[in-house]
């Protein structure tokens, strides 16, 4: 059973398989050399080279020079008098040649977020800085905000820098700015709560979904001050705006405290309440460490209550909460590895980034696959994100989760999904340059499959599925080649057990 205690984990215990669980939990997995570099630098210097990752590595340049921000910019004066004129004159070509416009900016605007999951989903598999990428998606299932609703991709794009930005940094000011996010403003409607017609998407989902936990801590009551707290939160094309005239500053009572509040009023109740760190503790937790499908056990509690009290100790910095985590222990536990069941992107990203097949495959064809897996960029699918765990597997997911891996190992996809096949080799035999590559011996074949096995699935294979593989070397050509190695991915990819993380 994992320990409650963070206690670091031994030195001696950080061997080569505990570097690969560090490298797929706190990023998207990495090769047999970036494992082994991992390995080197021992588990203080593996945990300040990723979550440290400012000082360590260079960023990727964003490139947003190639997304257009005014495709969904406001009408400015000149139009509004046209369409004002033309409904006023009753003028149809008119308003249907406004409707046109409008839709033609609509479509552009429908390209542009398709150009930015392919470059989010690009980003992903090949930054240096892995623990900023996951944190970012992270941020996305947890401030979960859909496109479809808002209709506006460089307000989408804002907030995927926003959480970029703030990644691994305070989760008091990252909620701060989400409280001005363009997006969550109009997503949650408060661009129409105003003082006298409160609208309360915003405080609800404050307390319920992004700080406390839903039904934790909080009342109706609570929420409806709250939600009078946050009038005249509003944006202007693509800046926020505190409309102070729409801006309840009447007396309001929150969660006990009474005063004059605003939104950062709000924030600063809502912050000190213990059970605010425990809900994004747990929510890291089962994001990093064990989804916990069963619930969780005392052990599992206290290791989360703890964890939250380092989390109040640092006002809310996330850095050292994550290091505590990643060197923990517990998070290495055997109970813990495996313990997780891949995100489409984390199988995708992870895929490639570890057995490097080549990444110049079809963008389009992966983010398709991950919408039909259940995991559509920029398109959470309600304002919870994403359920993940158990949620990511049905009949219909797991089909396109094995063929999206051969795919990626092959070039070639099933006739029934529109992935586009190509030419593009891949050479597997990186995986095993670090065994005996001297003569084809038994012995070579039994241990390069037990290796694949033990890296694909980060766990020791069972015996059956060793024997299976060997078997299958054996008769194809007893020797384990490219054609042989890539045939064995392809038959790992088909296992339950390559789901798992």
């Amino acid at each position: 059973m994992p320990t409650s205690s963070l206690k670091p984990l031994k030195q001696s215990e950080f061997d080569y398989w505990a570097a690969q669980h560090l490298l797929n939990r706190a990023g998207f997995g990495g090769t047999p050399d970036q494992v082994q570099a991992v390995l080197q630098m021992g588990l203080d210097g593996a945990i300040e080279y990723l979550v440290e990752y400012e000082e360590a590595v260079r960023p990727l340049p964003l490139d947003v020079d190639q997304f257009d921000s005014d495709i969904m910019r406001p009408a400015n004066n000149m139009e509004r008098q046209l369409g004002l004129q033309a409904r006023r004159n009753g003028d149809e070509r008119a308003l249907e040649q406004l409707r046109q416009q409008r839709q033609q900016r609509q479509r552009q605007d429908r390209r542009q977020i398709a150009q930015m999951q392919r470059w989010w989903l690009k980003r992903m598999i090949e930054t240096g800085r892995p623990l900023e990428e996951k944190m970012t998606l992270f941020w996305h299932g947890h401030f979960a905000t859909g496109y479809r609703t808002i209709e506006d991709s460089w307000h989408m794009l804002q907030q995927n820098n926003l959480f970029r930005t703030h990644a691994t940094g305070n989760f008091a000011d990252l909620v701060s700015w989400i409280i001005r996010d363009p997006a969550m403003l109009e997503y949650l409607d408060n661009n129409e709560n105003r003082k006298g017609s409160p609208n309360e998407n915003l405080a609800r989902e404050l307390m319920e979904l992004f700080c406390l936990g839903e039904g934790h801590d909080y009342t109706e009551s609570d929420i409806k001050e709250a939600a009078r707290s946050l009038t005249g939160y509003t944006f202007d094309d693509d800046e926020f705006v505190f409309n102070s005239n729409q801006h309840d500053d009447g007396m309001k009572r929150v969660l006990g405290k009474t005063g004059r509040f605003d939104g950062d009023d709000l924030l600063r109740i809502i912050l000190g309440r213990t059970s605010c760190s425990e809900f994004i503790c747990l929510k890291l937790y089962k994001f990093f460490v064990n989804d916990l499908p069963d619930g969780m056990d005392a052990n599992t509690r206290k290791f989360i209550q703890r964890l939250a009290a380092e989390f109040r100790k640092n006002q809310y910095h996330l850095k050292p909460v994550l290091a505590t985590l990643f060197k923990s222990e517990h998070f290495y536990d055997r109970a813990n590895r495996s313990a997780l069941i891949k995100s489409p992107i984390q199988l995708m990203v992870q895929t490639v980034r570890s057995l490097r097949t080549p990444s110049d495959r079809s963008m389009t064809a992966l983010v398709g696959a991950g919408d039909l897996m259940g995991q559509n960029l920029f398109q959470p699918p309600t304002v919870k994100g994403w359920d993940g765990g158990r949620a990511w597997i049905n009949t219909s997911t797991l089909f396109v989760r094995q063929n999206i891996v051969i795919y990626l190992l092959t070039g070639q996809g099933p006739e029934t999904m529109a992935w586009e096949s190509d030419n593009i080799p891949y050479d597997p035999m990186h995986l095993l340059e670090h065994l005996d590559q001297d003569g084809n011996g038994t012995d070579r074949i039994d241990a390069g499959v037990t290796y694949l096995l033990k890296f694909c699935l980060g766990t020791n294979p069972h015996p059956e599925r060793v024997e299976s593989l060997t078997t299958f070397v054996r008769s194809n050509g007893n020797r384990l080649g490219p054609d042989q190695a890539i045939a064995c991915l392809c038959l790992i990819a088909a296992m339950p057990e390559y789901q798992l993380c």
